[in-house]
């Protein structure tokens, strides 16, 4: 049997790139899945994702439109889903932004609808869920962390960084509230991963070129490495995981920024300069 046999998984965000990497190994291991989008223009993107499960898997697949960051939107899409697939037993948060705009240019705005989406969705679908999850003495819910949850990845996205550090924290915080009642609270932090959000900025071959020497296992992740880690934190296997950030990052939050050429002048010169 599937991990995932008759349960019910929500992808906020769910259309493209991470999002829908996610939707697919979750409906490969038997979920029925609700695929949320928010753009229109992101539509067409989001039945694409939805034939492909249905024909591949023999899944049930629903999309859902809804900004994750407004309540109403997150309580009329989640009924839709609850009245449609079934009450959800696996929440994945996924859906985020990241404008590039350096911190002394950077607009209330952007301030204001990046925390709306890469936080505040994590309240109100999470907490919509878990009313539902509690009276059934189980649920799942994972949120997409990133490395920048707990280093300064780039110095022209405060939001961004800030906002990624208060999901790694709210994950924890719903974690030590909601595991007495068998709901699992995880997240996953990947690394600089080659999806449309990132395309402009890895269209540089000089930027793309230094990302992949920067990480210990000179190479980007991929989408698909984020949804495995999403399997295993919703998975059985995972049940006593709580509270946890999971970094897909190739090793790249465990190395300290060194010079670049440190690892050959250490070969070279046999030792290490200690302080």
């Amino acid at each position: 049997m599937s991990k995932f046999t008759n349960r019910t998984a929500l992808v906020t965000g769910g259309s493209q790139g991470i999002g829908a990497a996610i939707v697919k190994r979750l409906a490969e291991e038997g979920a029925n899945v609700a695929i949320n989008y928010f753009s229109t223009s992101d539509l067409e993107k989001a039945n694409e994702v939805k034939q492909y499960v249905e024909e591949q898997f023999g899944v049930r697949a629903l999309v859902v439109q809804g900004n994750a960051g407004i309540k109403q939107d997150v309580d009329e899409m989640i009924s839709e889903v609850e009245q449609e697939l079934g009450p959800v037993d696996i929440l994945v948060n996924n859906a985020g932004i990241a404008p590039f705009e350096p911190f002394l240019s950077l607009s209330e705005e952007t301030w204001d609808r990046t925390y709306q989406t890469n936080v505040k969705s994590i309240f109100l679908t999470s907490q919509r869920v878990a009313k539902s999850m509690i009276g059934r003495k189980y649920g799942k819910i994972v949120n997409i962390a990133s490395t920048a949850s707990v280093l300064v990845t780039s110095p022209v996205v405060p939001h961004y960084i800030s906002s990624k550090a208060a999901a790694s924290h709210l994950t924890k915080a719903l974690a030590i509230e909601l595991g007495k009642y068998n709901i699992n609270v995880n997240a996953v932090g990947p690394s600089t991963t080659a999806t449309q959000m990132c395309e402009e900025y890895l269209a540089d071959p000089e930027i793309l070129e230094k990302e992949i020497e920067a990480n210990p296992m000179k190479r980007l992740g991929t989408e698909k490495q984020i949804g495995d880690a999403v399997v295993f934190l919703a998975s059985d296997e995972a049940m006593q995981i709580n509270g946890h950030l999971l970094m897909v990052d190739g090793g790249l939050t465990a190395k300290a920024a060194q010079p670049e050429d440190h690892m050959d002048h250490e070969q070279e010169a046999g030792g290490l300069c200690r302080a």
